[in-house]
């Protein structure tokens, strides 16, 4: 097999001056992949996991003709890359780029299976960026604004990855064939730079989302009856992104193959690109990263008992309730308000919020339900709320003296005990330490209701899901079975007020809630349920849309696809509202069931089963070229 990063160099029988011809498909080697994205070791978004959790599967089906390309990123190098050395055609391409100036890296991504990646500092290519703009208009008609950082940063990157990619096939194009994979507009400037060039090898762009459908569908609620009828070159201008917008649909129609999502974005293409998608490629995880075996039960307890205490010091020192009978729903992701299904889901709990207030006061004593929702998104904000972090620590204060009394009582009852005395149970706590725990309770307690944002944002006023929490009335007051938790910040164990990873904080929880409006895949219903955890999503999502046509019991195995196509924001809101209430009532046995369904249901979408798609669209590029 041909190795492109240890191979020894091939002797060249041709004499000097002669051509040497081109070898017949059927002699020359297997062939090298090369996957493009900007977010290659630079996390941003769902493509960051795609592109990660892919790699065990592309690298059991390429081997080491797997190269990644992404943007040199000095900040997530230091922790994600490591450099080996220059070996191979791959090196002696990031040699040639050295030396022209262009600072390149080599090297292992830091992720399972520490797949071959060359990192390109794009940068260095900002001293001839007019003259790459001034191409780009003149051989594709796309102008770009001078003062756009992003733009002006991706047009270079794709300028040096369409030179690393052209030294490399000067190399290896007469021995293999290569295939480049793009994803998204920000790592496709080289595509039609790389055909107007005649590049030699097969090319295959995926868009996750197209730039132009995020927007629309962001300022029009009949965004998906409206498709056919949109002028999208006008739509562009209109929402200032033109650019982006012809870059884009320049790499769907340069592209050998062009492929996308989820059947949703196929149609999103069809109308806003041109261009109707020959292979849809699902998103997968790589499930084993999650499986527990046996213990994702013990696991969900666990991580539930974290999430308690984070519940005792938000809300016990304004009222407490029966955490056994309390259920965490959650929902997260990057802040679009409409597009992520924000704005439904704040309204349908508050919709449940009547519902469990009637239900509660039919049931008999202590046996109503509580609900409490975290959203989880990432938003600009000042500091923590002081509030949040003064209860935690008192809280810890609490569980410190607490602590200190237990092991007191313990170790003087035993000694008392065992000398055949029966002690005063006043005199087995030493004074200082019920001092300090009363002080700390006085302290604890507070005459106001629990905070429903957990941060000082920027502009708390302009705040799309605050102000429509205080229009819904969700203000965690104490005869609210339902509380909201508003949390700006992505959850990590470097944040004081949750001290847990993502992962953990998901397994905790009973319920993820997805109904996203615009949502060309959607990775959170994904984790979810591969982490045990049953999850809504909507029938506009790719993940929604697949399970509809593919897999007809998948309301049975834990997951709910809420119809949102053709149906008003208020049926949406209800139907959502009583999904939510009936899982609010099953009892402890049947959920557990309903977590063991959706547990073993994840399986299916493990990259095991789903690169397949991935190849399918490779071959067919290399059957193209």
């Amino acid at each position: 097999m041909d190795l492109p990063d240890d191979e020894s160099p091939v002797p060249n029988p041709i004499p000097a001056g002669a051509s040497e011809p081109r070898p017949s498909r059927a002699r020359r080697g297997e062939p090298l992949l090369l996957e493009i994205a900007w977010e290659v070791c630079n996390q941003l978004g769902g493509i960051y996991t795609v592109l990660r959790s892919k790699v065990p599967s592309m690298i059991e089906r390429w081997g080491t003709r797997y190269v990644m390309v992404g943007p040199a990123n000095p900040a997530t190098m230091a922790v994600e890359f490591e450099p080996t050395a220059l070996s191979g055609p791959v090196g002696a391409a990031v040699k040639q780029m050295r030396d022209e100036g262009i600072g390149t890296h080599y090297g292992r991504w830091l992720v399972t299976g520490r797949p071959h990646v060359v990192l390109i500092n794009y940068l260095d290519v900002f001293r001839r960026l007019h003259e790459v703009k001034y191409r780009l208009f003149r051989n594709h008609d796309i102008s770009t604004p001078p003062n756009d950082e992003l733009l002006n940063n991706v047009i270079a990157f794709g300028e040096g990855v369409a030179r690393f990619l052209t030294y490399l096939s000067a190399k290896e194009s007469p021995r293999r064939r290569l295939v480049a994979h793009f994803h998204e507009w920000m790592a496709a400037t080289a595509v039609p730079a790389l055909r107007h060039e005649n590049w030699p090898g097969a090319v295959v762009f995926t868009t996750h989302a197209t730039m132009l459908g995020r927007y629309l569908a962001m300022h029009d609620q009949n965004f998906y009856n409206q498709l056919p009828f949109y002028n999208p070159f006008v739509e562009a201008k209109k929402f200032n992104v033109e650019a982006q917008y012809k870059i884009e649909r320049a790499a769907a129609h340069g592209s050998h193959v062009f492929t996308t999502v989820s059947d949703v974005t196929a149609e999103e293409c069809r109308h806003l690109l041109g261009r109707s998608p020959e292979v849809v490629l699902p998103n997968g995880l790589n499930i084993q990263r999650f499986a527990a075996l046996h213990e994702f039960q013990n696991l969900h307890r666990i991580y539930k008992e974290k999430i308690h205490q984070f519940t005792m010091g938000h809300f016990f020192p304004s009222y407490s309730f029966d955490l056994d009978r309390t259920l965490y729903f959650f929902t997260s992701g990057r802040y679009e308000y409409k597009n992520k299904g924000m704005d439904l889901t704040i309204e349908a709990l508050a919709r449940l919020n009547h519902r469990l207030r009637q239900a509660n006061a039919a049931a008999p004593p202590g046996q109503g339900i509580n609900v409490v929702c975290f959203i989880i998104t990432k938003r600009p904000f000042k500091s923590i709320n002081v509030t949040a972090l003064q209860s935690q620590a008192l809280l810890n204060e609490l569980k410190l003296a607490t602590d200190r009394i237990k092991g007191e009582i313990a170790d003087k009852l035993f000694h008392s005990t065992a000398a055949g005395k029966i002690p005063d149970f006043n005199s087995l706590v030493d004074e200082y330490w019920l001092l300090r725990l009363r002080r700390t309770m006085h302290a604890w307690r507070r005459d106001q209701p629990p905070i429903i944002v957990t941060h000082d944002l920027i502009d708390d006023q302009k705040d799309e899901v605050l102000n429509q929490l205080r229009a819904c009335r969700l203000w965690n007051l104490g005869g609210d079975p339902v509380k909201v938790v508003y949390h700006p910040d992505f959850i990590t164990p470097a944040k004081p007020l949750f001290g847990m990873e993502y992962d953990h904080f998901v397994r905790g929880c009973h319920l993820g809630v997805f109904p996203s409006y615009y949502e060309p895949w959607g990775y959170t219903p994904l984790e979810s349920i591969a982490l045990g955890v049953p999850a809504v999503t909507s029938d506009l999502s790719g993940f929604g849309s697949y399970l509809v046509q593919l897999l007809p019991d998948h309301e049975e195995k834990g997951l709910y696809v809420l119809r949102r196509r053709d149906v008003s924001f208020h049926d949406a809101a209800d139907a959502l509202c009583d999904r939510m209430f009936r899982f609010s009532q099953m009892n402890r046995r049947e959920r557990i069931s309903l977590r063991n369904s959706v547990e073993s249901f994840s399986e299916h979408f493990d990259w095991y089963n789903l690169a397949k798609r991935y190849h399918e669209a490779h071959e067919l590029a290399l059957d193209r070229v």
